[in-house]
């Protein structure tokens, strides 16, 4: 009986927590696109300043930097290497997550930044996602807990049933 109340406990709350993760993956979203327009405001007076020195190209304006004698100017170039960086990873992020919920999901799998995860969990406002998508996802991560749930039921069974077993015929020694 504890096993069919806890089994069901288990279906009901991931199915809960899965229907949360389209409304995560918005608010990661949200805050990539926030980070990219904040590095690409960042970058506009040095992209304005490559335009009129260096033809355009910012990796020329950064090399220029860095190869200065200056340690300021020099880490300044260090710190526009790095903003450049961002910028390349931020738009990869954005790219990845324009697609599908489930090829969100599989993106997330595969590049998830802890920075912003970390930073997006500590605002997040959980919402249950009603679409045909988070329906299916939501019930797709319930079933995958409840199904793993059982699984460690059964084993955590045949483990007890095996030192019974044990337990008894060494009793009977």
């Amino acid at each position: 009986m504890l096993r069919g109340l806890l089994d069901r406990l288990v279906l009901l709350a991931g199915t809960l927590a899965g229907g949360c993760v389209p409304g995560f993956i918005q608010q990661y979203r949200q805050r990539v696109g926030g980070r990219l327009d904040q590095v690409q405001l960042d970058l506009a007076p040095f992209q304005e300043i490559a335009r009129r020195f260096h033809g355009g190209d910012m990796d020329s304006l950064v090399h220029h930097h860095l190869s200065s004698p200056d340690p300021s100017f020099n880490a300044e170039g260090q710190a526009l290497q790095g903003m450049l960086d961002a910028l390349q990873r931020l738009q990869a992020m954005a790219e990845g997550l324009s697609g599908t919920l489930w090829q969100q999901i599989a993106f997330l799998l595969r590049h998830y930044d802890a920075d912003i995860g970390a930073a997006t969990w500590r605002d997040h406002v959980p919402t249950f996602a009603m679409n045909p998508d988070g329906l299916v996802v939501a019930f797709t991560i319930g079933l995958a807990l409840w199904a793993a749930f059982l699984l460690l039921w059964q084993l955590g069974s045949w483990l007890l049933d095996g030192v019974s077993l044990r337990l008894m015929a060494a009793r009977r020694r």
